[in-house]
């Protein structure tokens, strides 16, 4: 059942009920927490977080328990299995405070969103998961934390150890700590995975780019690679390896200060540079590398693919 106010407030606290919902309706706070993080490639990182911008659209708030008005700090606090929807997009959490400031001629604005507690944030394509959420509405920031950091949209699947944030101004997502974006067979691994987003002309966000960095480690059906930097193009579906590079295919290995790796085609070009001298690597007899410096595995006697 929902109340409103603090269980056992009456009419006061319906009349608080009513001044949370019409502050939230003032500010146009957007409920969510970016984009999404997906668009194509292995970019679970593509479209940010899901929503939390500003607009007109009616904010609903519920709870089971309690809605509150702290005068005292400037919150309104929803309490209980809460839950706040704006258009297609609902926050869930425990515990959903909203701070706001007094702006002269215009009355109550919301200036930051706290969700506390099995944090879910929901949108048509994504959905969020985490213990701890913050929308800085002024820097236009959003921030997830807790222990089991996870955003699942129609192809891909994002973990983290540390943060998932979105920076809506500089069009950026980030996971941060043992991050994870896998599609598919697909796999990328870094300390730190940034996707770069890019507005297209029907105002949707797609995700343009992915760079990681720290113990990089991208796998496919055929290879895996480890390198200290990752740049990927989610249009070329090619993930470039800078520095220490080690790509292995089967009981093969090519080494090299750079690569390219095709995840379309599964071919690879290792590049030598100034610091790692020539590419080298270590070819078992019966396996022989492609045209381009991959390895190609031998095909089994009854000619069906490994």
């Amino acid at each position: 059942m929902q109340r409103w106010g603090k269980p056992g407030a009456g009419d006061a606290g319906r009349g608080k009920a009513d001044g949370f919902a019409r502050a939230l309706r003032a500010a146009g706070l957007v409920l969510g927490l970016g984009a999404g993080l997906v668009g194509g490639g292995v970019s679970a990182l593509a479209q940010g977080l899901p929503g939390m911008t500003a607009g007109k659209t009616p904010v609903e708030v519920n709870a089971d328990q309690a809605i509150e008005w702290h005068q005292d700090v400037r919150a309104y606090v929803a309490r209980g299995n809460a839950s706040a929807k704006r258009g297609e997009s609902t926050v869930f959490a425990d515990v959903l405070t909203a701070y706001y400031r007094e702006v002269p001629g215009k009355g109550n604005e919301v200036f930051q969103l706290v969700a506390e507690g099995s944090v879910r944030v929901v949108s048509p394509t994504q959905q969020v998961f985490g213990d701890h959420g913050v929308y800085d509405i002024d820097r236009q920031i959003a921030v997830v934390t807790g222990k089991a950091l996870k955003l699942i949209t129609t192809k891909d699947v994002v973990t983290a150890r540390d943060s998932l944030e979105y920076y809506e101004a500089r069009e950026l997502t980030v996971a941060r700590g043992d991050a994870v974006a896998v599609r598919g067979a697909d796999r990328m691994r870094a300390d730190v995975l940034i996707g770069q987003l890019k507005k297209m002309p029907d105002g949707s966000t797609q995700m343009e780019r992915i760079d990681g960095s720290g113990n990089v480690v991208v796998t496919t059906t055929t290879d895996v690679a480890v390198s200290d930097k990752l740049v990927y193009s989610i249009a070329d579906n090619v993930a470039v390896l800078i520095g220490n590079v080690k790509i292995t295919r089967g009981e093969n290995q090519i080494n090299g200060e750079s690569a390219e790796m095709n995840m379309t085609t599964k071919v690879n070009r290792v590049i030598a540079g100034p610091s790692a001298g020539r590419v080298n690597g270590l070819l078992v007899s019966g396996q022989k590398p492609d045209a381009d410096g991959g390895k190609t595995p031998p095909k089994p006697a009854d000619g069906k693919k490994p």
